[in-house]
């Protein structure tokens, strides 16, 4: 379980790496592209890729180019929903965005929706109403911004997680996937960077490649770390599963509670606690 332990870890480090962004005045897009270019490397010497798979027929090509525009865009919104909503809500979100990946396994793969997945799918459902339900009292800090963010979270990594799916689906191998995806990213997040420069809207700085850096390795790490528990928990997926989503759940909420001093009302408290629980139901074998 430590690799399932490092992987939540790392992906909590990802959203506190995104607080802390207007603290320090960094320019998140330009962290982001280069967290691709961490993200890159870091395959290409750990995972191994076989680019000669790429040009063998059946390869899901509109699946990984759809892959290299959303996996950037999604960040830059995730960064956008921290901000805006905080850290608790928006990490709760994005691990609850399994249900629509689940649903379109039932619609689209064939699995059978048996009354558990069914009970599980109301309380994920019920979870988000309760997180993005904003009081009249909070919601005039935030507004629009407040809900619809996590809301883009949660749609935008379930479409992304379909999608990992069907380019699994293919027989592409992992480490090759996550290159063509990875690489694909690093040029479209590079581009919209060099498109805000010529516009004169930014400029490159070097705090702002280090924070990529740091935001690379987290990124990177939370991958390899549950890949690892997967292959050390072979028969356990369901484990894993739930105690990574889970993990980051409740791991989010203490870290955005005690260290940003977020503000929840009882509802979204409510909501952080179903969510964990419809994901434990899910998981249930």
């Amino acid at each position: 379980m430590i690799f399932v332990l490092l992987s939540v870890l790392c992906s909590v480090l990802v959203s506190v790496l995104l607080k802390l962004a207007r603290r320090f005045q960094l320019d998140v897009g330009q962290a982001i592209a280069w967290n691709y270019v961490v993200a890159s490397v870091l395959t290409a010497l750990l995972l191994q890729p076989a680019p000669a798979s790429l040009r063998e027929p059946g390869v899901p090509w509109p699946a990984l180019v759809a892959l290299g525009l959303l996996l950037p865009t999604i960040f830059l919104v995730l960064a956008a929903a921290v901000r805006h909503a905080g850290m608790v809500r928006s990490d709760a979100a994005q691990r609850l965005s399994l249900l629509l990946s689940l649903l379109a396994a039932f619609v689209l793969f064939g699995e059978q929706l048996t009354t558990l997945k069914l009970c599980g799918i109301a309380l994920g459902l019920l979870a988000l109403l309760c997180m993005v339900w904003r009081s009249g009292s909070s919601s005039t800090k935030d507004g629009l911004a407040g809900w619809l963010y996590p809301l883009l979270v949660f749609a935008g990594f379930g479409v992304i997680d379909i999608l990992f799916k069907r380019v699994a689906q293919a027989g592409v191998p992992l480490g090759t996937s996550l290159q063509a995806m990875f690489a694909l990213a690093l040029l479209v997040a590079f581009v919209m960077q060099l498109c805000r420069r010529l516009r004169g809207t930014t400029r490159f700085t070097a705090r702002s490649a280090v924070a990529g850096l740091l935001l690379g390795l987290a990124n990177f790490g939370n991958i390899l770390f549950y890949l690892r528990g997967h292959r050390a928990l072979p028969q356990h997926p369901a484990l894993v599963f739930a105690s990574m989503n889970i993990g980051v759940v409740a791991l989010g909420a203490v870290v955005g509670l005690l260290l940003f001093r977020e503000r929840l009302s009882r509802l979204n408290l409510a909501g952080v606690l179903f969510a964990a629980l419809a994901i434990g139901v899910l998981a249930w074998p």
